[in-house]
């Protein structure tokens, strides 16, 4: 099978669909069309720019480059985090809480995953490393940014209950049991629903790109099982993360509950 190259008019044509999209929304009022062409012309920015760094990483590969690559990954994903947040940590962790859950899942879940069943040589290549972190990266983020912003809704909200057990003894992790494990449960079904209609109901990006270069579709099925056992991983291990790190912040070492250290609601 011969790969089939696209040219910058096949691309304008199916541009013409986020049009209709920009179309629809003025005519019902929506007021979403800023917001869709805004939301396409970033992404081919960021499209582009990615290709042009990857193609110049591909060819001069080291160490140190390929990390640079991953912690300028890992720090855009760690202000996506932040921007999700109704209310975020005041200070600091306000980016670090997310980003420091999001680096330590991703970095030891992609190592992992090279090292013992990708086996690239050398381990540190970018062809390999960048697209399988980018992919790991993508759903830990939002896995991540559904725990903080869970995690802060539910204690403003069952405030009364929380105090209420710290008032009666219990200590700050007894207190926050109810609201940790509601959390981790708001955060890791959606990785779970994913992989339940995996297959039968949708193709995933990687095993697609792949069967449509070419690959053999029983290969392409192995690697996107690798690749979706690692995002689940990956998941989980950043929420509880985020989440054990969240609910230690909002409260202190005299076990009180600490709202006082979140932003006000942003409008």
């Amino acid at each position: 099978m011969n790969f089939i190259t696209l040219d910058y008019v096949d691309i304008a044509l199916a541009a013409t669909l986020l049009m209709i999209n920009a179309v629809l929304s003025l005519r019902l009022s929506l007021g979403l069309e800023r917001r869709f062409l805004i939301a396409a012309l970033r992404m081919a920015v960021q499209l582009t720019l990615v290709g042009l760094v990857l193609k110049a990483l591909f060819a001069t590969a080291t160490p140190l480059l390929t990390s640079l690559a991953a912690l300028v990954m890992i720090g855009f994903a760690g202000y996506e985090v932040m921007a999700r947040q109704e209310r975020r940590y005041l200070g600091w962790w306000g980016y670090g809480l997310g980003t420091s859950a999001i680096m330590t899942a991703a970095l030891l879940v992609t190592v992992f995953g090279l090292a013992t069943q990708v086996r690239p040589d050398p381990w540190y290549d970018p062809r390999y490393a960048i697209p399988i972190l980018g992919m790991i990266l993508g759903n830990t983020m939002t896995g991540v940014a559904l725990a903080l912003h869970a995690l802060t809704q539910s204690a403003v909200r069952d405030r009364a209950a929380i105090e209420a057990r710290l008032a009666l003894g219990a200590p700050w992790r007894e207190a926050l049991r109810l609201t940790t494990r509601d959390t981790l449960r708001t955060a890791l079904i959606p990785i779970i629903n994913s992989m339940s209609a995996t297959g039968l109901v949708a193709l995933p990006g990687m095993m697609t790109g792949q069967i449509l270069s070419g690959v053999d579709p029983i290969k392409a099925v192995k690697y996107q099982l690798l690749i979706s056992f690692l995002i689940a991983g990956d998941t989980a291990l950043g929420a509880l993360a985020a989440v054990h790190a969240g609910v230690w912040r909002l409260c202190d070492n005299r076990h009180r509950l600490r709202l006082d250290r979140l932003a006000p609601p942003r409008d």
